[in-house]
């Protein structure tokens, strides 16, 4: 985690612009928005983990909920906190803290009416035991019968923007790797990640005492053409037309799996 919190904490700026730079990227931060809306509760106290510095905290905190942020890197949180100060939110975001999500303790059980963990952070925790670490600690936090956000990188979505980009990951020693076990220590060149299955991701929450309420893919059909979605967008009908088809079709579990993105929304029971 040491070598992921340095990436992120010379990488803030580039992290905020990330979901917003273009269309396509926009699909990521604007279907997980959709699927917050549909399934969170109304109000309510809501934990960002490793939310960075602070896109979705910002965004919950206009809409009314009252949010915690937590991340590992402190670059991130204090960047955080001049948007929230320049947004005028300080009543709604109630705290500010570093720390992972592998360990949560300095919060109780059942204290969040939903819990988020958006972007991958999970996708950077090395190691089957700690991701499922993790995954008891996002769920521990909640309060029961809370929903549960978290998306991670897609492993079938990695391999198409392979074949679409450079052949030096496919030629690498470690492609034959990634293949088998979604393992990845070149991501960004030289930082590890996990890309999941839809299989593999579901299986971290059914198995820990949650129920699946949606599963989907965030750039979905659109995942390995990003210049024919900013080109789309242009045309403000036929976009409006792909985004009402994308949102019905992303659910589809062939579609989840095969984008970059996935996001998961479980329920703790």
């Amino acid at each position: 985690m040491a070598d992921i919190k340095e990436y992120y904490s010379a990488n803030v700026k580039r992290e905020w612009e990330r979901l917003t730079q273009d269309p396509y990227h926009k699909l990521e931060f604007e279907t997980t928005l959709h699927f917050l809306k549909k399934h969170l509760p109304k109000k309510g106290l809501v934990l960002d983990a490793g939310g960075g510095p602070g896109r979705y905290t910002v965004e919950l905190a206009k809409q009314g909920y009252e949010v915690v942020l937590s991340d590992i890197a402190k670059a991130n949180l204090e960047f955080a906190k001049r948007q929230i100060t320049d947004s005028k939110l300080q009543n709604k975001v109630k705290d500010v803290v570093e720390g992972s999500i592998v360990d949560l303790s300095e919060f109780a059980h059942n204290t969040f009416d939903a819990v988020i963990c958006l972007g991958g952070p999970l996708s950077h925790v090395e190691g089957d035991e700690n991701r499922n670490k993790a995954v008891t600690e996002l769920i521990r936090v909640a309060k029961k019968h809370a929903p549960i956000f978290v998306s991670v990188f897609g492993k079938f979505g990695g391999l198409i923007l392979d074949l679409y980009g450079s052949t030096d990951k496919i030629s690498a020693a470690g492609f034959k790797r990634f293949v088998s076990t979604g393992e990845d220590y070149s991501w960004r060149k030289k930082y590890y990640a996990h890309y999941f299955t839809s299989e593999e991701l579901q299986s971290l929450f059914t198995q820990n005492g949650c129920k699946i309420v949606a599963l989907a893919g965030l750039e979905g059909l659109g995942t390995p053409l990003p210049e024919a979605i900013n080109k789309l967008a242009k045309n403000e009908k036929a976009y409006r037309n792909w985004l009402k088809a994308h949102y019905k079709l992303c659910t589809y579990p062939v579609v989840a799996g095969l984008s970059i993105h996935m996001l998961i929304v479980a329920k703790k029971i």
